[in-house]
């Protein structure tokens, strides 16, 4: 069998889940579309076994919404994601003014 080529990196959208509870306010003139963000597994998260919480540099931003996290929490130890901002809507709700893309990356699937 040859090699598998992979075109098609997304993995998931999701808006920024509690961005109004945690530093974003500080960041948010900072936050560009395309900015990238970093993920972080809390193992220790007294209300979200699989919480995965969002980072702009050492800000955190909030956490990848509760249910949609299960299966990017397992896959996060492996730094198989690249994620960036791919919508601001500042008049909206905060808890759906930033979205991210989950992307597998690229080094990962060639």
């Amino acid at each position: 069998m040859g090699d598998i080529t992979m075109t098609d990196r997304h993995f998931f959208n999701c808006n920024i889940a509690g961005f109004s509870y945690y530093d974003g306010i500080d960041v948010f003139y900072e936050l560009k579309i395309g900015s990238e963000l970093k993920l972080k597994v809390e193992t220790d998260n007294k209300f979200d076994a699989y919480a995965v919480a969002i980072y702009f540099h050492d800000v955190k931003l909030g956490y990848i919404p509760q249910g949609e996290n299960k299966l990017l929490s397992k896959f996060c130890y492996e730094n198989l994601f690249e994620v960036h901002i791919n919508r601001i809507t500042p008049d909206v709700h905060p808890e759906k003014q930033i979205g991210i893309s989950i992307r597998i990356k690229e080094k990962m699937i060639t």
